[in-house]
């Protein structure tokens, strides 16, 4: 299905590139044709000849700039957005293109159209995406001003057009170019946040060494076994030291986390941006707990699967799939409730099954990643504020229908630990 809709797009993108009057260039032509007309019947000499003047010279442009689209028929433009791509960077996107030669009183444009999916949703009426930029007389080098207010997914194409200086023609050349890209979440604000290395789910890593070593020793850490303690090098050097055995399986705390996606099916620009913080506070999560210690591991689930992440480079593959995971329609879960150590849950007001949720975990270690809607009319200073105009002015032009937001209450976080996170729109 998301494939039909992507091939449909791109049709209609390659039939608009063949187009290559302008506005301005057709109301010239019928202006000066009507002026050349009139004037004939009236015999008025100065205005047959300005009116003659004028379309030779978008006569003569016309004939320059067909011969110029057809030189530059094989000039390839590489465009090349900032990696790893993110909503709300004012990073321009670089253009790069070989050498070429442009008629006079042309110059060559890089055009960006394309449909873009807020936080993955694929509706029938997406975001269209515009941006236009020129090359400098000399330069092969551009850069297309295009900002994204907020994450998801970006499917479009590049293509070049030869443009005079006059307004009149906007011819395509060159070879156009199509990318899918994922934008992850705008950052999310710092929090003080501890964890404990106690309070996790136990994972159970064999170690291997040569037959030669039997055992090497570290500093102890959290969850280590106490017997394993050298307490004579301990006491020499006034610090607990461990020893591991190869023989041993090395206890790995796992953080267990459940990501609740759930929400409506045809959500609006604000349901988009509470799950859009959602994933923010997601990410940085992962981010301060793997670097307060390398050796965590995580499991996390979501209505569409799970993922354990062990190094960085496997958190850096799961933000990129986040981006473009959308909501999921409530649906009658049988989650396991017999974790041993603590859940993190990450969810939103949308989530209509979570204080059912908490309810059922009761007496159960829980804590709670919550994104709110902001209750009073007055913005607050800790919020995250999403401004409707920031999508025009970044290329990004939503559908009316995307900016009807439903009304979603608050949800009580069951007293236990919770972090509220307050999101807001504004235009």
């Amino acid at each position: 299905m998301r494939r039909g809709n992507q091939d449909f797009h791109l049709k209609n993108f390659k039939k608009t590139r063949k187009f290559f009057f302008t506005l301005p260039g057709l109301a010239v032509f019928i202006i000066a044709l009507f002026i050349l007309i009139r004037s004939l019947g009236a015999r008025n000499a100065y205005e047959i000849i300005l009116s003659t003047a004028a379309l030779l010279l978008w006569i003569i442009i016309f004939i320059a700039g067909v011969w110029g689209s057809k030189r530059l028929g094989s000039l390839e433009a590489l465009w090349r957005p900032p990696l790893p791509l993110g909503a709300g960077s004012e990073e321009d996107w670089i253009v790069m293109c070989r050498p070429f030669h442009l008629p006079w009183f042309f110059r060559l444009h890089f055009r960006v159209r394309g449909r873009f999916f807020p936080q993955g949703v694929m509706s029938s009426a997406p975001c269209r995406v515009f941006a236009e930029t020129s090359f400098p007389r000399g330069s092969e080098t551009a850069r297309v001003p295009l900002v994204f207010p907020l994450g998801g997914e970006f499917r479009g194409e590049g293509s070049l057009r030869l443009c005079d200086v006059f307004g009149f023609f906007s011819f395509p050349c060159g070879q156009s170019s199509e990318q899918t890209l994922k934008l992850r979440s705008v950052p999310t604000g710092v929090k003080i946040l501890r964890i404990d290395a106690m309070s996790g789910s136990e994972d159970k890593r064999s170690k291997s060494s040569s037959d030669e070593e039997r055992y090497y020793m570290r500093e102890y850490a959290p969850g280590d076994r106490f017997r394993d303690i050298n307490w004579k090098s301990s006491e020499k050097i006034d610090t607990l030291i461990t020893r591991i055995s190869p023989d041993n399986q090395e206890k790995v705390t796992r953080i267990e986390i459940y990501f609740r996606n759930y929400g409506p099916r045809k959500p609006g620009i604000g349901e988009l941006w509470l799950l859009d913080r959602a994933k923010a506070r997601l990410a940085w999560f992962l981010k301060i707990v793997k670097e307060e210690k390398a050796s965590f591991v995580f499991h996390i689930r979501a209505s569409e699967g799970s993922w354990d992440l062990d190094s960085e480079e496997e958190i850096d593959a799961f933000l990129e799939e986040l981006a473009s995971l959308s909501f999921s329609p409530e649906q009658n879960e049988g989650i396991e409730q017999a974790e041993s150590g603590e859940l993190h849950v990450f969810s939103t007001a949308c989530d209509a099954g979570l204080g059912g949720f908490l309810l059922a975990r009761q007496g159960r270690p829980t804590r709670l990643f919550l994104v709110q809607p902001l209750k009073t009319e007055r913005s607050f200073k800790e919020s995250a504020c999403l401004r409707l105009r920031d999508f025009p002015l970044g290329g990004v032009l939503p559908p009316l229908g995307c900016l009807k937001s439903g009304k979603r209450g608050q949800i009580n976080s069951g007293g236990g630990f919770a972090m509220i996170d307050y999101a807001e729109i504004r235009l």
